[in-house]
């Protein structure tokens, strides 16, 4: 897997200023190969081709490091989000294609145990994608004392349906396609849902 940011893992030729990314992109692939747990900052130091001080030196210690890795998830995160909010449904759909697509980070920006939860940057950008969840679920919720409900739905709909995928859980996941299944599903439960309320 190469680095988020299309920056390609090498086991030498690094700059000073390119090895917090390359320590970032190797967390990554670690994290896509052994879970956001399995893997030691000295075994990520290998993989990356840097020093053993050298993560302990950019982020302190493994908390630091998936700290950055929750941070930059949610800022990529919120800027998918951002480019569909006109269209609430294409918010589900493009919730979906980030998860399938940047897995690694999502392992992480969903267990706030493992980081700094309350660090600023993550904070922010966190609140960031909320807002085009709460944003979307108020378009849509007959009212505003069920707009809580319907944001919790849109998120638990969307984030479960990418997890079955991923896990092959869906028989469609062989040779179906996520986001047109995922457009359908969305349209099914909140566009009847949505009608059925303001009726």
């Amino acid at each position: 897997m190469s680095g988020a940011r299309g920056c390609h893992i090498t086991t030498s030729g690094y700059h000073h200023g390119n090895l917090r990314r390359a320590i970032i992109d190797a967390a990554l692939e670690a994290i896509g190969e052994n879970g956001p747990t399995g893997w030691s900052l000295r075994g990520l130091a290998r993989r990356a081709g840097v020093s053993h001080a050298a993560p302990i030196h950019h982020f302190r210690d493994k908390t630091g490091l998936l700290t950055a890795i929750a941070a930059e998830g949610y800022e990529l995160f919120a800027d998918a989000l951002e480019r569909a909010a006109d269209d609430f449904l294409e918010v589900g759909v493009a919730y979906v294609r980030f998860a399938i697509t940047h897995r690694p980070y999502v392992l992480v920006m969903f267990r706030p145990e493992l980081y700094r939860a309350d660090d600023p940057q993550v904070a922010a950008a966190r609140e960031r994608a909320a807002a085009v969840l709460r944003s979307g679920a108020r378009a849509l919720a007959p009212d505003a004392a069920q707009e809580r409900a319907f944001t919790l739905g849109a998120w638990s709909a969307v984030h479960g349906f990418a997890e079955l995928w991923l896990n092959g859980a869906l028989a469609e996941s062989v040779e179906g396609e996520a986001e047109s299944l995922a457009r359908t599903m969305l349209q099914a439960i909140f566009l009847r849902g949505s009608r059925d309320g303001a009726s």
